[in-house]
């Protein structure tokens, strides 16, 4: 927790001091310092390929954002249809990239790097469009100056995630099986306890069973017989 804590009190006091010395850098951060900051933060943060293929994922899609604007700029119409156009072509860039580099250049880090651009620069190229060669590199230069230190800030933090991360799904795996051991344990207990509790109501619906007693018979003789022998005829 120490290392975040420390990551963000960085990348708080880089961004601040993008905006405080933007005049004195001859940089218009100003505007762009936040998104700059957070975007780079989070391409730093995520432990997904190395800190060189993440940061190059993101320029070829800041890239790739930026010559949508060239096209719109030189060919493409100023309206939705031409709009529509170039966000398809800066989409399959990104896509093709991607697929070319078979994931090590992950797509992800390639679409945050357009979103980069456009979110700085919409606003300024819908002002003005015929200024797009001149305003087009100020925007990208402010952009990329404040996702560069986002991310020197916060890469280094990258592997203790993923370490974190790793930990977590261990964690989780072991108590799985600990878990359904515990349940299977309760469920036997149950089912025991249940055949207790029904050979138990058995017995009490059912007569007692033993040997009949019987009793002794008399001894002596039997008082129908005759004593004396009957008389002949």
């Amino acid at each position: 927790m120490r290392r975040y804590i420390v990551a963000g009190l960085v990348l708080a006091v880089l961004t601040t001091l993008l905006v405080v010395l933007s005049d004195a850098l001859g940089l218009d951060t100003e505007g762009v310092a936040l998104l700059g900051g957070a975007l780079g933060g989070a391409l730093g943060l995520v432990p997904d390929r190395s800190p060189a293929q993440r940061a190059g994922a993101f320029i070829i899609g800041f890239f790739a954002a930026w010559l949508g604007y060239a096209l719109r700029a030189a060919v493409l119409p100023d309206a939705t249809a031409g709009r529509a156009i170039a966000v398809l072509i800066v989409l399959l860039v990104c896509l093709a990239v991607g697929a070319a580099s078979r994931g090590r250049l992950p797509l992800w880090a390639t679409l945050l790097g357009a979103a980069a651009m456009a979110g700085a620069y919409e606003t300024t190229y819908a002002a003005d469009p015929t200024a797009f060669i001149s305003s087009s590199a100020a925007t990208a230069t402010s952009i990329l100056v404040a996702a560069g230190a986002g991310f020197v800030a916060t890469s280094l933090l990258g592997p203790q995630v993923e370490r974190e991360r790793e930990l977590e799904r261990a964690q989780h795996d072991h108590a799985e099986p600990v878990a359904a051991g515990h349940v299977a344990d309760q469920q036997v207990a149950d089912q025991t306890r249940s055949e207790r509790e029904d050979a138990h109501a058995m017995d009490a619906q059912t007569p007692a069973t033993g040997t009949p007693r019987v009793e002794r018979r008399r001894e002596g003789v039997a008082p129908y017989l005759s004593l004396q022998p009957r008389p002949e005829a």
